[in-house]
């Protein structure tokens, strides 16, 4: 274990309420008091960002809470600002902990002449000083080899399947898992696993991004409730008419887990005129107040295993012990029961 009193947590203003709530979490976990570096980040008239660090953190081990969600450009150059005014103060270690990391869906060249964005952030990120990122569930596995860094990536998976064998208690023999696309397969199969529930696909084809034409389902959903399950949920269009095909070939219920609640534009209002029941995300993005009030729109702390597994970070032990329900369980405080 490094010899440092503390792991030191500062936060910029993508996503405040996280980072306080990940502090009282580790304090709890220390019985000392871990709060936030007292900073300010802040911007210039023109929108430039400034940002002063307040207390001495030479020979610390920094953990930056700052996903880059909306707005992406602002929220990633606070981040690596952070991380310069942190560097240059002579921080021992800086972990990026980056619950939601935006880019992630330019992983590849889909086109000519076309970029690979997360790659170009990945350079970004390592170029500014950072030595490790903690973040969930990527939207592509792969973008953890664009870092010639350690990545410790969490999954929602442990998080979601302890949350569904609370409130589906009475029904885990009608449950099918199902994946919105055939990308999403591994994550829908792994949480399938976890729970020893049937898999079934929606296979879409795009005419073009944002729009789907077709929609078939691949596996006999009738009188199942189905959950869907996916990385991340943006204008919502998608997931709606997912539900609906779903419930056009019988299904009694549908219900989604979805561990990035981007929610942008119609989303919230498409989401509570559409057939889902309900829909569950985590606060990796800082929810909105018409995402907090919508009626079938629930949300579930990340809080907990962030801290975990910060301090599994600053110890230097398994972060992947995580992944499992009866690790996750008592982090929870038995919010949820294990098996």
């Amino acid at each position: 274990m490094p010899n440092i009193q503390e792991p030191k947590l500062i936060s910029g203003n993508a996503n405040l309420p996280l980072a306080k709530a990940i502090a009282r979490r580790m304090s709890l976990h220390r019985g000392v008091n871990v709060g936030l570096v007292e900073a300010r980040v802040e911007r210039f008239n023109d929108g430039e960002i400034f940002v002063e660090v307040f207390e001495n953190v030479r020979g610390e081990d920094m953990f930056i809470i700052q996903p880059t969600s909306n707005p992406a450009n602002d929220n990633l150059m606070e981040l690596l600002i952070m991380c310069d005014a942190l560097r240059r103060s002579s921080a021992a270690r800086i972990t990026a902990v980056i619950p939601y990391f935006g880019y992630a869906r330019q992983d590849r060249r889909t086109k000519a002449r076309t970029p690979i964005s997360s790659k170009l952030v990945a350079n970004m990120l390592v170029g500014a000083g950072i030595e490790r990122v903690l973040t969930m569930d990527l939207h592509a596995a792969q973008i953890q080899g664009f870092f010639d860094i350690p990545v410790d990536n969490l999954y929602a998976s442990p998080i979601f399947a302890l949350d569904i064998k609370t409130q589906f208690a009475d029904r885990m023999n009608d449950l099918m898992i199902v994946s919105p696309d055939v990308g999403g397969v591994a994550r829908a199969r792994d949480l399938a696993k976890r729970l020893g529930a049937p898999l079934s696909i929606v296979d879409k084809r795009r005419e073009k991004a944002g729009e789907v034409a077709e929609m078939t389902v691949i596996g006999d959903v009738s009188g199942k409730t189905c959950i869907i399950v996916d990385d991340m949920v943006d204008t919502a269009g998608t997931l709606c008419k997912a539900a609906e095909v779903l419930t056009e070939n019988g299904a009694n219920e549908v219900h989604s887990y979805i561990s990035h609640g981007v929610m942008s534009g119609p989303a919230v209002e498409r989401v509570t005129a559409s057939v889902m029941k309900s829909l569950v995300i985590t606060d990796s993005i800082e929810p909105t107040e018409a995402v907090k009030s919508a009626p079938n729109i629930r949300i579930v702390p990340t809080a907990p295993v962030f801290a975990q597994a910060i301090l599994n970070i600053w110890h230097g032990t398994s972060v992947s012990s995580l992944f499992e329900a009866e690790t996750l369980s008592p982090i929870y405080d038995g919010m949820y029961a294990a098996e």
